[in-house]
């Protein structure tokens, strides 16, 4: 059982990430099909505040004995799943990028050929 200045720290800390994330989607520094998996962290933080049993449930659930491991477990799997969205994202970007530099190239090229008929 978490203590109670533990779980209202923790709580303000939740609230306080999520306006972090909606200023962060107000001010348009984040899009929104990239937010919601920061959405469904902040989801599951705020229900392991509210019902802490739920992690040691969910642990024991996976077969792991200690609680330590399976929060490590837990952490680096959701670390993994945000290295995997940010690197399809990057991945997707330099397609674009190198699509648009071929298609300026080309139409720079163009341009010079138009410049230099009579």
């Amino acid at each position: 059982m978490l203590p109670s200045t533990l779980k209202v720290v923790l709580t303000i800390g939740v609230i306080a990430y999520f306006v972090m994330l909606f200023m962060f989607l107000k001010k348009k520094e984040l899009e929104l099909k990239y937010t919601l998996l920061w959405m469904a962290a902040g989801a599951v933080l705020g229900i392991m505040v509210i019902w802490p049993y739920t992690l040691t449930w969910f642990i024991h659930l996976l077969g792991i004995t200690d609680n330590m491991n399976g929060l490590f477990i837990l952490c680096i799997a959701f670390l993994m799943m945000i290295l995997m969205s940010i690197t399809s994202i990057v991945s997707k970007q330099a397609q674009k990028i190198k699509n648009l530099t071929q298609t300026i190239s080309k139409m720079e090229k163009r341009i010079r050929e138009l410049e230099e008929e009579p």
